[in-house]
């Protein structure tokens, strides 16, 4: 089964940016179309179970994102394959030249830091469908990646805070911090040993899915995750297995009659065995199987446990038509069954299918469809069915200057309550590379959520603009 990942937070506009890997020099490393890694392993999570963004994980990545697609193997010889030009890079991806970070090299480190900050003007900051309050907020983010230059392995780590300060509501005030990276070691051409980690101290924002009803300040909480992976390629094949732990410790947060809201009782570990399995038949045409175990031990309280333990599993086609159609298809079944018996165990039909057709070199069109049950940690204390349709788009205006628009449709059936939700959302960002030290992009940000528990149901609107400076 897969973990539902938290989306970025409308707030910030602080998009996971794809890194560029160390040089890739052995058959292993270069065996997809992309060179690009997303370094994200959690945001603050928004109103959704699924994320509205549209991420690209590539192989060897995906050998720890078993459901995220995976470009092709490149079954030409090594000594015949091309570098990939810009143009032929997604558009949000591509670095054009004399845009790109220049960075502090030290031997064989490379260090970019960066400094973002904003603000942003929000229609109803409690998320509620009877006290709307508006407010406007200031948002801080440094950050620092360091990556390796070597030849062979590779080590690439950000450290990165963000705070947040209304000028009218102190409550909702927040500070983020996070240590997170990911590292590979080739023991051979075709055998690499993949991880990642993250340490982070995050915040839950009023009125996402898993927030209090009645809260008017964030949740805090810790969390530590880790992950170790193997990677074997076989001429066409290539295989993986690995293991995962994610653990949460969460705080308090406050209503609005002033009373402690505790939160402890979704503290607890979540363990993940996953493994998947990529065949190419030809260079547009692939094979895929992932199936992901998983056991949860989430503290709950005396009269409700929120124990589980379940599975996902999905096969299908992976596509890649040159740079015209690519992205995956595929079906499966997911099963988690709760120690509550008032939640029981949601099981049935999976799916899962990301596509992204490129008319032209200036455009990406991306199409998503997705059906998963998350976790109670990352959640509430409920099992919660989640299905989505998305459709996005980036269109390069300039070199400089790219357009996305993106919406969602989500429906989220819970068991444990009577409660089914519908939520609706839409993006549209304009970034502006000034030059290569300076960015500026302008957002807005609609999200629209009926809940047959009217307490849940609200909408909002949220205009931003973000500065960012980068070396």
């Amino acid at each position: 089964m897969n973990r539902a990942l938290p989306c970025p937070n409308a707030s910030g506009d602080r998009e996971s940016a794809a890194i560029p890997t160390a040089p890739r020099r052995s058959r292993f490393r270069i065996a997809t179309g992309s060179t690009f890694v997303i370094l994200a392993l959690a945001t603050p999570v928004n109103a959704q179970v699924i994320p509205s963004t549209f991420e690209i994980v590539t192989a060897p990545w995906n050998a720890q994102k078993v459901f995220e697609p995976s470009g092709l193997q490149n079954l030409n010889p090594p000594d015949a394959r091309d570098e990939i030009a810009p143009e032929d890079m997604p558009v949000k991806q591509r670095q054009q030249p004399g845009y790109e970070p220049v960075g502090i090299r030290y031997g064989s480190w490379m260090f970019n830091p960066q400094l973002m900050s904003g603000t942003f003007y929000d229609s109803n900051v409690f998320s509620s469908n009877s006290d709307k309050r508006a407010d406007i907020a200031a948002v801080v983010a440094p950050a620092l990646r360091a990556h390796t230059l070597w030849e062979r392995h590779g080590i690439d780590i950000k450290l990165d805070t963000a705070s947040t300060i209304y000028r009218g509501n102190s409550s909702l005030d927040q500070t983020d911090a996070s240590l997170k990276g990911n590292a590979w070691y080739d023991v051979s051409h075709d055998l690499a040993v993949l991880t990642k980690f993250q340490i982070a101290h995050l915040n839950e924002g009023v009125g996402t899915l898993s927030s209090p009803a009645n809260a008017i300040s964030p949740t805090p909480y810790n969390l530590f995750s880790g992950d170790v992976s193997v990677r074997k390629e076989f001429n066409r094949l290539a295989a993986s297995i690995g293991i995962s732990v994610d653990s949460y410790d969460y705080g308090q947060t406050r209503a609005q009659d002033g009373t402690i809201i505790n939160q402890d009782g979704r503290d607890g570990q979540v363990y993940a065995l996953h493994g998947r399995i990529d065949y190419a038949f030809s260079p547009i045409l692939g094979w895929f199987a992932g199936v992901e175990g998983n056991q949860r031990k989430i503290r709950g309280t005396e009269a409700q446990s929120l124990d589980s333990q379940g599975y996902r599993a999905l096969s299908g086609v992976t596509i890649g038509l040159t740079n015209l159609l690519s992205g995956e298809i595929g079906a499966g079944y997911a099963r988690q069954q709760f120690s509550d018996a008032t939640i029981g165990v949601i099981e049935g039909p999976s799916y899962r299918a990301q596509l992204t057709w490129r008319p032209t070199r200036l455009l990406d069109l991306h199409f998503r469809a997705e059906q998963i049950v998350t976790e109670t940690s990352a959640t509430s204390s409920n099992g919660v069915q989640a299905n989505a349709i998305q459709l996005g788009a980036d269109y390069e205006l300039r070199r400089n200057v790219i357009l996305s628009l993106a919406g969602t449709y989500e429906n989220d059936r819970f068991f444990g309550q009577v409660r089914n939700d519908t939520v609706i959302t839409s993006d549209a960002r304009v970034k502006y590379l000034m030059n290569r030290f300076a960015t500026m992009s302008v957002y807005h940000r609609y999200t629209d959520r009926n809940s047959d528990v009217s307490a849940f149901s609200y909408d909002k609107h949220q205009v931003g603009i973000n500065v960012t400076a980068q070396f």
